[in-house]
């Protein structure tokens, strides 16, 4: 499980550690690594959760590894992941994480944005202003604007909302807060659904490696798709645009969106699964220290 992780992550992630080297950025992969502020480093690092003895393993590099601590069971030594001590890193985050995922598990997908978000990004802007100025557009400004003015932005995801250019919040159909986040979150948003592999990381060493790598494998796609749909030309990096601004485009970004509810609320299911062993684990293994 170990080598096929760290094999998916490297095939993932090579081509970009590569084009930092050369100091060359990419539009689309970067973000995973920016934004989230995550790194390949970190992500690479397969842990199997909480419960499970690595056998010999503190004779690795591991033994160096935070969260995990020396175990024994039937006859076998190794190394085990400590859930008292990732939840007292990371607990704050993990609650937090939890409630906007029960949340947004809660309740139906909301199709119909058609991944407009990045286009009041740029709603009424210019060449000077533009927020990738590497890349260049596919629509004019004014096709831009004309766009966002003949649709009606139903955006969900505050953290995109809050790079809406300012003649654009207003537009939308709701006003969104950060207080207010799990209120407004749907399983058709694609950054929701990016944002799982956020969570997962967030819980270290508590998270199983297969949850980890599949939710990274999501964003990618999801970041595809989400560019894909925006003003951007993308051509030059080999992605072909999803013309959401006309009626076929939108037909397509909506077909998406009802397969990555599937996905997301799946992955969504895990993540709370791991959450509830990660704390259940915690939990015992206070009880058995206080016999």
């Amino acid at each position: 499980m170990e080598l096929r992780h760290t094999d998916t992550v490297d095939l993932l992630t090579n081509d970009h550690l590569a084009r930092r080297r050369r100091g060359e950025p990419h539009p689309v992969a970067d973000f995973l690594f920016t934004y989230y502020r995550t790194s390949v480093a970190a992500v690479r690092r397969w842990h199997p959760g909480p419960g499970l003895i690595l056998e010999d393993a503190h004779l690795t590099e591991r033994v160096e590894w935070r969260h995990y601590e020396r175990a024994s069971l039937h006859g076998r030594s190794g190394l085990i992941v400590n859930p008292s001590s990732v939840l007292s890193r990371c607990g704050s985050r993990i609650t937090r994480a939890r409630e906007i995922v029960e949340a947004t598990a809660s309740r139906p997908g909301a199709t119909g944005c058609f991944g407009l978000h990045e286009w009041a990004m740029l709603y009424g802007t210019t060449d000077d202003d533009a927020r990738h100025r590497q890349v260049p557009l596919r629509v004019s400004h004014a096709r831009i604007d004309q766009v966002v003015d003949n649709s009606r932005l139903r955006c969900t995801h505050f953290d995109a909302l809050r790079f809406f250019t300012e003649a654009a919040v207003p537009l939308n159909q709701d006003v969104l807060t950060r207080v207010g986040q799990a209120r407004n979150e749907q399983p058709a948003c694609l950054h929701a659904g990016m944002d799982l592999y956020s969570h997962v990381a967030a819980m270290e060493a508590g998270a199983p490696g297969e949850l980890l790598v599949d939710t990274l494998v999501a964003a990618f796609d999801a970041r595809e798709v989400d560019m894909r749909s925006s003003p951007y030309d993308l051509s030059a990096w080999g992605l072909e645009p999803i013309p959401v601004e006309t009626p076929e485009g939108r037909a397509a970004f909506v077909a998406h969106q009802r397969g990555w509810i599937r996905r997301t609320q799946a992955l969504r299911a895990r993540y709370l699964d791991a959450v509830r062993t990660l704390e259940s684990s915690s939990a015992s293994r206070l009880a058995g220290a206080e016999k």
